[in-house]
C-alpha cells in the first residue's frame, strides 16, 4: 500500500514509492481513501491498520538485519520476499536494485549472487533471478524473513503458496 501517511491522517508525505517489478496496482483518489476508509471505517479500514503495523515491523527487522547480518543472508532474505510477492520461480531483479535495498555495492551483490548460484540454490542472469531451491534458500536466510513472512502471512488472504522450486 502506497500511502500509509494518509492513512495515519498526515496530508503530505516526503516519501516516493516504486515498483520493484511489473504487476497490477490499484489507485484512488486521497479525497475518496478518506471518505471511504478512515471516515467510514470497515473491512478495508482493519486490513490496512494490520498492514500498516506489519510494515513498520518490517522496517524495524529490515533496519536491525542491514545491521547484524551478512550480505548472503539478507540478500536470501530479499530475494524470498520477492519469490513470495511475484509468485513466480523467475522475476526481474538488478544488482542496482538488490545493492540499494541490502546497502551494499554492486560488486558484493555480484559476488553474492554468485555464491549462491554455485550452491545450485539460484541462477541470475543479465537481471533475472531463478529461484531455484527454495528451502535451501529460508535455510540460508537469516531468521528476520521468517518473522516478517509470518506478519504478513497473518493479515493476507492469500499467504504464500508452498514451495515450487526444487528442494
Amino acid at each position: 500500500m502506497v500511502g500509509a501517511p494518509l492513512f495515519l491522517r498526515e496530508r503530505t508525505t516526503t516519501a516516493k514509492a516504486f515498483a520493484q517489478t511489473a504487476g497490477h496496482g490499484m489507485r484512488m483518489r486521497a479525497e475518496d481513501f478518506i471518505r471511504e476508509v478512515i471516515e467510514r471505517g470497515g473491512p478495508l479500514h482493519d486490513l490496512l491498520h494490520r498492514y500498516t503495523n506489519t510494515f513498520m515491523s518490517q522496517i524495524s527487522q529490515s533496519a536491525a538485519s542491514n545491521r547484524l547480518h551478512t550480505t548472503e543472508r539478507r540478500m536470501c532474505r530479499w530475494i524470498l520476499m520477492m519469490h513470495d510477492r511475484v509468485r513466480e520461480d523467475r522475476f526481474p531483479l538488478t544488482q542496482e536494485f538488490l545493492s540499494q535495498m541490502l546497502g551494499v555495492t554492486r560488486q558484493s551483490v555480484s559476488a553474492t549472487a554468485g555464491a549462491l548460484q554455485e550452491a545450485g540454490l539460484i541462477t541470475y542472469t543479465r537481471g533475472m533471478m531463478t529461484v531455484l531451491d527454495r528451502r535451501s534458500l529460508e535455510a540460508s536466510a537469516c531468521e528476520c524473513y521468517e518473522r516478517i513472512r509470518r506478519q504478513f502471512d497473518r493479515i493476507s488472504e492469500n499467504p504464500r503458496p508452498e514451495p515450487r522450486a526444487k528442494g
